[in-house]
């Protein structure tokens, strides 16, 4: 395949530069992941284009849970958005939705406006929107460049039949980036079946803490969240999948 997009979501400086080894073509860049991920630190941000070049599309989402926002959080947003510009992030992954899950195109408007320069991803708000024809069709008008799906499911493989009929309705204005759950084995078998050509993934392994000495029943969130397993992005996983692409 020519042109595609391979894509890591990470949120730390050692998963950034092994997505890179491992051949992504840019990052999604995010905080706690472990939650769906929230927007990154402008530090993080600075460490990683430090040690690389690799393009960066920053998430911007300020609190976990949905995508409706209050007047505060929509101003955070439009300041991050700002903030990632005037750092020289490529891009940002954005999306707000109204009460009754239609795509918020007036909010929106007004961050693509904050976001000129930089490339705009609506992120899987998309998956849990009311219509997503029609928030595809309000997202081209406002000239958003991707939509992160994986098709209105839990996980890619069960949204193979919208993602394709997605990427049909492209008409090269926008591009359907294919996420949740996604592998070597997912662009393998969806690939060649929905026809697109972006792809997002973490590549994720979970590696235990440096810590030797470990404290019990002190927990400092979820108690379901261990404190010592730690995700990392796997360089390998992500080189089978670039293989993978190389060779449809």
């Amino acid at each position: 395949m020519k042109d595609f997009i391979l894509e890591s979501c990470v949120d730390s400086v050692e998963s950034a530069l092994a997505a890179e080894r491992g051949g992504a073509t840019r990052l999604e860049l995010c905080a706690n992941l472990i939650i769906g991920g929230t927007t990154p630190s402008q530090w993080l941000y600075k460490e990683i284009r430090k040690q690389s070049p690799i393009r960066i599309h920053a998430l911007i989402r300020p609190r976990f849970g949905d995508f409706c926002y209050t007047d505060y959080e929509f101003q955070i947003i439009r300041e991050e958005v700002r903030m990632f510009g005037e750092l020289g992030a490529e891009g940002v992954v954005i999306g707000i939705l109204k009460p009754d899950g239609t795509l918020d195109v007036e909010r929106m408007g007004l961050l693509m406006e904050d976001a000129k320069g930089m490339s705009v991803t609506l992120h899987r708000a998309f998956d849990v929107c009311v219509d997503p024809y029609r928030a595809m069709e309000q997202a081209k008008e406002l000239g958003i460049n991707t939509i992160l799906t994986s098709g209105q499911q839990d996980n890619c493989y069960k949204g193979k039949e919208l993602l394709r009929e997605l990427v049909e309705r492209e008409e090269g204005k926008i591009t359907i980036q294919v996420g949740s759950g996604v592998d070597a084995q997912a662009i393998r078998e969806l690939g060649p079946y929905t026809k697109a050509h972006a792809f997002h993934m973490s590549g994720k392994v979970t590696v235990s803490s440096a810590m030797t000495y470990r404290k019990e029943g002190v927990n400092m969130g979820m108690p379901s969240i261990s404190e010592f397993e730690i995700w990392r992005t796997d360089e390998n996983k992500i080189r089978e999948a670039r293989t993978v692409l190389e060779n449809l």
